[in-house]
């Protein structure tokens, strides 16, 4: 499984009043990810229906290479401000492609 393609869906959700802050901060993480090795595809999506609502839509050569992504000091800056900033702890669910 460590060398096989995964997907990740990261729902994250922005406090009351945090809105624009984190959606800059997640703005920010799109162009140095995408430079990561193993990065295939990295996309920032926001709710039609309720604003605060954002997923990360990620697909990494590996789970080594997904590993590596939340090593980075970006993502640990992210992490070290969560509380700060998000409603919610982030949901994060991995997956595989069937077909």
């Amino acid at each position: 499984m460590e060398n096989t393609q995964v997907t990740v869906m990261a729902l994250i959700k922005a406090k009351e009043g945090m809105l624009d802050v984190v959606k800059q901060e997640l703005l920010a993480l799109i162009e140095p990810t995408r430079k990561e090795s193993g990065c295939i595809s990295y996309d920032l999506h926001q709710s039609q229906e309720i604003a605060n609502y954002f997923m990360f839509y990620e697909t990494w050569q590996s789970k080594a290479d997904l590993n590596a992504h939340l090593a980075m000091p970006y993502i640990q800056r992210l992490v070290e401000k969560s509380e700060e900033i998000f409603a919610e702890p982030i949901q994060v669910t991995l997956w595989r492609k069937d077909s």
